[in-house]
């Protein structure tokens, strides 16, 4: 890649948004009501707006290795906080992929230096599905994990004070999705939010 180029790449996408509507920026300057946090992987292949169709805006993104919500993670824990309290974003979606190499990597017994406590969250996932996982080939294998960690990534978010507040204040719902790299297609898991609050919240109410 070529950097200038992206800035030649950058003036021919001003002007194509001028084209259309001449008060784009001037409108996006105004500030941001979006309706959804997206928190997904930084893999360079899987853009959150493009894979939603959703315009400037419209999505409140954060991105990390293998889509992690891990309590003491200040980033993710601050965007959170900020979509929704400040933002009063209505959803919330953790969104995996197929082919994550997060996820691969936490499969494989190899020490990845500072990776390691990262990825010990991802084997944390395995170690407690590992019923289910243990009989699988490894793609089938592999798939299925990248599912569970979003799943049990929805449950991090549960957990949080902010969710559970802004569900009890105006019923903010928590979506877990898969985008298969190999199709395009984008999957929902349709993870049940009110069974996973009410089986969780014995232990992690914060009333």
């Amino acid at each position: 890649m070529n950097i200038s180029d992206v800035f030649e790449r950058n003036k021919k996408w001003v002007a194509s948004k001028l084209e259309v509507d001449e008060n784009f920026f001037s409108d996006l300057s105004k500030g941001q009501k979006p309706e959804l946090l997206y928190i997904g992987c930084s893999d360079s292949r899987v853009t959150a707006e493009e894979l939603m169709g959703v315009k400037p805006g419209e999505a409140f993104v954060h991105r990390n290795i293998a889509n992690m919500v891990i309590s003491i993670d200040l980033n993710v824990m601050s965007v959170l906080n900020y979509a929704v309290n400040h933002l009063e974003v209505n959803h919330v979606v953790v969104c995996g992929h197929y082919g994550c190499g997060g996820v691969k990597a936490a499969m494989d017994a190899a020490d990845l230096g500072i990776l390691n406590p990262w990825l010990r969250n991802i084997r944390d996932v395995y170690r407690i599905h590992s019923d289910e996982l243990r009989p699988l080939n490894e793609e089938d294998k592999y798939r299925r994990l990248v599912e569970l960690n979003v799943e049990e990534q929805c449950i991090n978010l549960i957990k949080t004070a902010a969710v559970q507040q802004a569900y009890k204040k105006r019923n903010l719902i928590v979506h877990g999705w898969v985008f298969d790299i190999h199709t395009g297609e984008l999957i929902d898991l349709k993870i049940d939010f009110n069974e996973k609050l009410k089986n969780i919240m014995e232990i992690y109410s914060l009333d």
